[in-house]
């Protein structure tokens, strides 16, 4: 947290949280959502200003209830998040970085949904894989230390995981790829992909 954020929030601790008004999508973009964004379940404008991202992202963190939010000064700005609290894209340095700037370096668990989509699991942050970058991920999947072909990897797909171990190749290491369902992630892993007031 930026020291001029804790000064404020030391200041004046009783700001109103806020809800809806910011927003991360699946690859990773800031997305303002004005009210006529958020009445009618628009994304919202993307948000462009490198100093502003960069301010975001330093202060970006989790609360107990796995709600994520940006801390502004003293008012907690909660995020609804379109897939998941991070987003990673490939890197040929780190092999993965996060929408943060920050490579997941500990890469513990990898998982793969029914529509093709991989998450990442590591040093407590749970991210999904830009769907940009699939493609390039899709040589370091291997089934029995073998590249995986086409078909099987759809036919794994069809039968939730149940022909065979796949594995992923990482900076990490070599790491078990999971079958996960598309609505479990946020479940299985405590995060709310969209905090209101009521939680």
């Amino acid at each position: 947290m930026d020291a001029i954020v804790a000064q404020a929030l030391a200041k004046w601790p009783n700001v109103p949280h806020c809800y809806g008004w910011l927003a991360l999508d699946a690859r990773g973009n800031w997305r303002m959502r004005n009210e006529a964004a958020q009445a009618q379940q628009l994304p919202g404008d993307k948000i462009a200003h490198p100093a502003l991202i960069s301010f975001i992202q330093r202060n970006y963190a989790c609360d107990t209830q796995g709600r994520y939010y940006f801390q502004n000064g003293p008012q907690r700005v909660y995020v609804d998040l379109e897939i998941a609290p991070y987003i990673a894209h490939t890197d040929p340095a780190h092999g993965f970085v996060l929408h943060t700037g920050e490579p997941p370096n500990n890469i513990s668990a990898a998982y793969l949904s029914a529509t093709g989509r991989l998450f990442l699991h590591g040093d407590d942050k749970f991210a999904a894989l830009d769907d940009r970058d699939m493609a390039l991920c899709l040589p370091q999947i291997e089934l029995g230390n073998l590249p995986i072909k086409d078909e099987e990897l759809l036919a794994w797909l069809a039968s939730e995981g149940k022909t065979g171990a796949l594995s992923l190749q990482t900076n990490s290491g070599n790491i078990s790829l999971q079958y996960i369902k598309d609505d479990e992630p946020a479940t299985r892993f405590g995060f709310i992909l969209q905090p209101r007031t009521a939680d």
